[in-house]
């Protein structure tokens, strides 16, 4: 099944909740769209304040994925570099990154979509 089909609605109306199954404290996400036989979606991510991905190692995906900084910064611990909100990356199938620090917090937007 694809992604449901939905007209303009207050994102606020859909509940954040623990992002990677709650193995990270401080990440949440609220998912806009999903397709559940292959998942990708599009989400909003919300990094609290101190949270810190290592725990979860680098991240690579069998899909595409965007991400836009809306607000706050990321900073990547491989590449030590520091990503600030309206920053913009297009991450291929399979290319790796993270892990992730967001000391002051961060929120992004994600769109994943499958391979083809």
């Amino acid at each position: 099944m694809p992604k449901a089909e939905r007209e303009f609605f207050p994102i606020t109306d859909v509940d954040w909740t623990p992002a990677q199954g709650g193995t990270v404290p401080g990440l949440y996400e609220r998912i806009l769209a999903a397709d559940p036989a292959t998942g990708v979606a599009t989400r909003i991510l919300r990094f609290d304040p101190g949270t810190n991905t290592s725990a979860a190692g680098p991240q690579a995906h069998d899909f595409w994925e965007e991400v836009y900084i809306l607000e706050g910064a990321l900073h990547d611990l491989t590449l030590n570099q520091t990503f600030p909100s309206g920053t913009y990356a297009c991450r291929p199938p399979g290319m790796r990154h993270g892990p992730w620090v967001a000391p002051g917090g961060c929120l992004t937007f994600e769109v994943r979509y499958a391979q083809r």
